[in-house]
């Protein structure tokens, strides 16, 4: 699989194609200018593959190069980010 995280603005999400039509999501608001990650979601036959990882990954790249700043509201996207330290120029708490 070497699909991209695209955004999905009308639904407010972060997508990363995984199969067909069936997609990881990481679920966003925006608050005060900034892309508040309230949610990550990965189909349950698809978990422990790392899909998650890769979504979180290719989400704070997609984030860095559009300039903008996230807040993160998810237990997922915090975890990556305590392993990630790479992403801090993205977090913006």
């Amino acid at each position: 699989m070497d699909a991209k995280v695209v955004e999905n603005t009308l639904q407010h999400r972060f997508e990363l194609p995984i199969a067909g039509e069936i997609f990881a999501s990481a679920y966003y608001r925006i608050e005060s200018g900034k892309v508040a990650l309230i949610h990550t979601e990965v189909p349950s036959e698809f978990s422990g593959q790392g899909i998650a990882s890769r979504l979180a990954q290719g989400t704070f790249e997609l984030l860095r190069k559009t300039g903008r700043k996230a807040i993160l509201k998810c237990p997922f996207m915090n975890r990556f980010f305590a392993k990630h330290p790479e992403y801090a120029d993205v977090v913006d708490g």
